[in-house]
Order: C-alpha cells, then structure tokens, then sequence
C-alpha cells in the first residue's frame, strides 16, 4: 500500500491481528490504563468467581444467569480492546509499509563538502548528524539532510506516494532530503541532518504507531471525568446491598439484591460506552491525518487543529498559481511601447524564473521582437539580490535594470534622477487590478513598467467561504505592497492580508492574534517561516521545505500542499466532533437502563417500582441480561463510527452543538429502548430467559 492511500475500514488482516490482540491486552498492567474498562474487567472476573460458587453450592441465583451475566461482561471487554487494537492495527500497517522503505544502504562519505574531496564508503548507519554525503543517479538518500551542493530530481513516491519527481537543489526552500528517497538524475552533496534511529521516517513510524500515541489534554480531562463519574456509579452500587438487605430485614419478605445484578447495574450504569471507544477516537483520528499524507507529530497538534479558528495563508501557491505572468507593458509617457518591450526582454534573458521567461515570450509574440542569442550581445548581466530587489543587463554603455518600485526609484534618484509621476500612477493603477508591477529603467530614463498578473486558484472563494461559515478566519501572507495585497484578497474572497510580510511582522501577527484568545494555524516551507511555525498553534510544515521549517512545526505535509491546511483543520474538527458525539451518545443510553435494571432488581421488594418497567421486559433476568447484552453490543456497532470519524459539515458552533444533541443525544436516548425491548423478545422467544 502507497503511503498516504486509505485502507478499507474493515481489512480483514488488520481485523484478524486486532482480534488477537483484544485478548492480549486482557492483562491487568493493559486494562488499568482505562478505568473505567478496568471496573468491567473487575467485574467480569467477580461474576465468574460468583458463577463458579453459585455451580459448585447452588445457590438462590442461577449459575446459568450468572454466566451469561460473566459472558456479555468480558464480551463487553474485549469488544473495548478490539475498537483500540483496530484503530493501531491500521497505524501499525501504515508503519510496516514504511518500515519497508528503511533500509541499510551504503553512503559514498565525502571530506568536505565538493564532489572532488577524498570520499570512503561506509553504511548509512554509520553516518551521523553533520557528515557529508554524495548521492549520484539512481542511488539511495542513505538518511534525512539538506542539499549544499548541486541540483537533481528525486524520486519520493516511497514516501509521499505520488510518482511524479521533484527537485531538489541547495540554496533555497527545496533543499531538504529524505532518507529512503532516490535521485534518478544528476547528483547531489547532501548534509546529514540527523543521528541513526532519529530520521523523519523513524519518526514517522513512531507517529503512526497507535499505541505510541500520547493522550492529549481534552481527552486526559475526559479520562478524569469519565473515572469520576465510574466511582460515583461505583459507590452508589456498593450502598446499594446494605440497603437491600435493610429493606429484606424490614419488610420480613423478599431477598437482597445479587452482587451480581449490582455488578450488572453498575456496568451499564457507568460510561462504558465512550469508555471503551475512546482511545480508539483519538488513534482513529491521527490515521486520518496519515491517509491526507501529513504526518502530524503528536496527538495534541491533531485536537489543536480542531480548534483553529485563524488561519495564515501564504498568496503564492496556496491562493494563487504561484507563477505571476507577463500580461501587458506600459510604456511611460513619451517611451514607444516597441522600446519597453525590448529593453524588458535584454533584462530578462537571464532571468530563469517563471515571470522571466513569461517576460521574454511576450515580448517576442505580442510585438514581434526577435530572439537575442546571450553571446552575440557580449552583455554583463546583474542578477537579482534580495539587497538590491531588481536585476539587469550592461551592454556597452546602457544599463538596463527591472524590479520593484521602490528599488528602481531609489536607484534613479541614488544617480540624481527623478521618478516619473505617470510611472507612480500606472504603478498604483496595477496594484488596484491586484497585479504586481515591474518597472523597467535604462540608465536614468525610465521606461515603464511589466504588468505581472496573479491568477487565483479556481474554487478557493468558495472553500474560503466554507471556512468562514465554520467560525475561521482567514488571513493572506504576501510580501506584496498593500494595494496589490488588498486586490487579491478581495477576489480570492479572505477575510483580512498582511502585506510586505517579513518574518518579524509574522511571528507579531501571530502573538498578537494568540494573545486575543485565537488559536493559530500556518503553513510553511522555508527558513523564513521558522520562527511564525514555531510559534503557530497548528504548524503544517511542507515536506520540500527545509530542515528549519520541518523542525519548528508540528505536522509535515508530504504532498507539500499549502492548501492541506483546510484539510487538517477539518480532521481535527471531525475528531472534537466524534468524541463529543460518542460522549453524547455514551450518556444519554444510560438512561434507558434505570428502566431496565433498577425495576428488575427492586421490584421483589418494593413492587411500587414494577411501574417503571415500561418497556414490559419479561422477566427481572430477561431485563437484566438485555441490558448487559445492549451495552456490550453498542460498542461492537460504534466501532465503525470511532474508527471513521463522524462527518463533519461546516456550520456555526451553536448548529453543530444543536445538531449533536438531536442526533447522539436524542438518539442515544431513544435507540437502547428499542435495542433492549428487541434482545429481552429474543431471549423469551429462544427460552433463554
């Protein structure tokens, strides 16, 4: 199975290994992890002891009742251990498979890092953090680093699962490397980044391991509560037997009630229901997270996730393409448009981005001007620095230069020169279309300026909307100047921007959001990002970004998708939602019980109770035993439920809580009298009871 691609719910190898394990984990040291599954497996073991005595002395209850009392108890219990061991069945095959892809692969260990240097060959298990390694076509990534030298495309569908590979090269925000990936061309110096055992796929196999999960604070304080609640049921059912034998004693008639008609109240009294599916929830929940290809790095960034009520998005990639391009020059006042056209494309003949090349191709198709062979003009060109923020072309006595307005201007007036007014219009005139504008200069003189064009992703407004109607709100990151920000923000339809973002100006957005009560999520890919993901309640780390970038969050996106950040917050959300749900559900039928068991067991000697047996349940036994039947089939049928996570549809925090009561805790009111009333018809039909 490819990393990433759903199981079925059911696999019938996980569900025969879960199985198994059920009756493992029926160990003491296992089952007081659960207290509340801890009292059943107590009382399964008491009413098997009681079965065994009332077998060998006969005594006034039944050994038969007993032992079907005794029999539904463990079933109850080791239906619990079935859901969890289901739920780390399907984490533990997830990790088998990439289990596979950890393999002891021989590393070609370099001196320094340049591909000349003195190199011996040694086992990846022998590499440790800092070493220097080269990685040549068609060989192994022997372990996690960063590339500092050279450029390759590198297969990662071990990983990731998707066939198509990426780049990978130095100096920039794809220069981080997985061990167990494959260079299928050219050649790379990578940086090991991590000691043997501590590898991101190590991690990801400790992640995705259900019984490595840690409990997260909500469901730690669900725990307390739910054992609360079993010790106040616990005590109420322990005075229970005094009383009866009091009220036995008073009334001259009658018997006390059995120890194990006690034990059976108590059971179905007590939360045993969300008792026994609840760390199934929260294992079920992070499998999720691995079937959308990010791996989350604990079980808290999961439940923060559905708590996210503010998200920072970056504006290249994840609202827009990503590749602005070309669409018009606009010559300043006085320039032909022939003369702008052409001194943008000198200035960009080098230039190997997206926006470059779309530069050089309109200028060649919409006016006509040929190609210009690099050699033939004998030019210096001037690349792009993030100082400098424009690049350019010298050609004999001519200096052409292109970049953003504020640097072009700076460098006009840094030679005496002035910055034409039309040009600061025209500027402001495509930053209001939500355009990026390039202004071209040849010495002194400006030309005009290239009219870059964003292009929003189709769909996004609507997913922004979905986002906005579940209480989130949305910020766009840009390092573009305000107008051109407030432009793509008002047509990708986000709720507020940040423009000429820096890495400062981030992690200030967030703290400040953070101490306005909000939880935060971002996503990210670059050194840059470290500090604002740091800081971030939901940090999603793309997997092509840096080593900095994967170490400061708290999920990795193996796609590299920065629109996964929608899809996290939802699985999230369906996680609160469907331990909420079941909790719900959980309370609510336990109320159909005191009809059930509390008639049936009081009755013998207060008959004024028989009034409160309105399913009409057959016998005292009948009632008793359909109860405990009830409450140990309704986890086997929740199961389902837990392991897929209830679905989760945008709607206000209110809608949704009102939603959940009408369906779980209605229905959970509603269903265990018809489930009872339906087990007590079969076993008076099969003469059971």
């Amino acid at each position: 199975m490819e990393q990433g691609k759903p199981r079925k719910l059911f696999d019938q190898q996980i569900a025969r290994k879960a199985m198994v394990e059920s009756f493992r984990k029926l160990t003491p040291a296992h089952m007081v992890r659960n207290p509340v599954m801890f009292t059943v497996y107590i009382g399964s073991l008491l009413t098997t002891g009681l079965g065994l005595h009332a077998l060998l002395s006969h005594g006034p209850t039944s050994a038969g009742f007993i032992f079907a009392i005794a029999l539904w108890l463990w079933f109850t219990v080791i239906f619990s251990n079935f859901a969890e061991a289901m739920a780390e069945g399907r984490g533990k095959a997830q990790a088998d498979t990439l289990r596979k892809n950890r393999q002891e692969v021989k590393a070609h260990q370099l001196e320094r890092p340049e591909k000349n240097a003195k190199m011996r060959e040694i086992l990846s298990g022998d590499l440790r953090k800092g070493d220097w390694v080269l990685v040549e076509t068609d060989e192994l990534i022997p372990a996690d680093g960063e590339a500092v030298v050279g450029v390759a495309m590198v297969d990662e569908s071990a990983i990731t699962g998707e066939s198509a590979p990426v780049v990978r090269e130095s100096g920039g925000d794809r220069s981080a490397v997985t061990g167990g990936t494959r260079v299928i061309s050219d050649w790379l110096i990578v940086r090991i980044s991590s000691n043997p055992g501590e590898s991101f796929l190590d991690h990801m196999i400790s992640m995705v391991e259900g019984a490595k999960r840690q409990k997260t604070p909500n469901e730690i304080a669900l725990n307390i509560l739910l054992a609360a609640l079993t010790i106040v049921f616990l005590i109420v059912c322990a005075t229970l037997l005094p009383f009866s034998i009091y009220s036995v004693t008073m009334a001259g008639a009658g018997h006390p009630i059995a120890i194990t008609v006690l034990v059976a109240l108590f059971v179905c009294l007590a939360p045993t229901t969300i008792g026994g599916l609840l760390s199934a929830i929260g294992i079920a929940g992070m499998d999720r997270m691995i079937q959308a290809n990010v791996v989350a790095m604990s079980g808290r960034a999961v439940e923060a996730a559905g708590d996210v009520d503010m998200l920072l998005l970056d504006k290249t990639g994840t609202i827009t393409l990503g590749n602005r391009q070309a669409s018009e020059f606009i010559p300043a006042e006085g320039v032909k448009i022939q003369e702008l056209a052409e001194a943008a494309q000198l200035s960009s003949l080098s230039d190997e981005t997206p926006e470059g090349r779309s530069i050089v191709v309109l200028a060649k198709e919409k006016y006509d001007l040929r190609g210009h062979e690099i050699h033939e003009l004998e030019a210096t060109f001037v690349p792009f620095t993030a100082q400098t923020r424009m690049s350019g072309v010298d050609i004999g006595s001519r200096k052409i230069r292109k970049g953003a307005t504020d640097a072009i201007e700076s460098y006009i007036q840094s030679q005496g020169g002035n910055f034409p007014k039309d040009v600061q219009q025209g500027v402001e005139a495509v930053a209001r279309m939500g355009g990026t504008p390039l202004v071209v200069a040849d010495g002194l003189r400006v030309l005009g300026i290239i009219h870059l064009k964003d292009i929003v992703k189709g769909g996004i407004q609507e997913r922004f909307a979905e986002l906005r109607r579940m209480g989130i709100k949305t910020v766009m990151i840009t390092g573009d100047n305000p107008l051109t920000a407030a432009a793509i923000a008002a047509e990708a339809g986000v709720d507020d921007f940040l423009a000429q973002a820096t890495p400062e100006t981030k992690l200030q957005l967030i703290r400040e959001s953070q101490k306005g009560g909000r939880l935060v999520a971002m996503a990210g890919d670059g050194t840059n990002d470290a500090p604002a993901l740091a800081q971030a309640d939901v940090a999603v780390a793309m997997n092509t970004g840096t080593q900095a970038a994967k170490e400061a969050g708290n999920m990795v996106d193996l796609d590299s998708n920065p629109t996964k950040l929608i899809e996290v917050v939802k699985i999230g959300k369906q996680l609160l939602m469907t331990r909420g749900a079941l909790t719900t559900f959980s309370i609510a039928n336990d109320i159909s019980k005191y009809f059930a068991i509390i008639p049936a067991a009081f009755a013998p000697v207060y008959p004024e109770l028989s009034v409160f047996n309105i399913m009409h349940l057959a016998t005292p036994q009948s009632a008793i035993l359909s109860a405990v039947i009830f409450n140990a089939l309704i986890i086997v049928f929740l199961v389902p439920l837990a392991l897929k996570g209830v679905q989760y549809r945008p709607a206000s925090a209110s809608k949704l809580l009102w939603n959940n009561f009408l369906i779980y805790g209605v229905g959970g009111l509603i269903v265990p009298f018809i489930g009872i009333k339906l087990i007590d018809m079969i076993l008076v039909a099969l003469r059971l009871a």
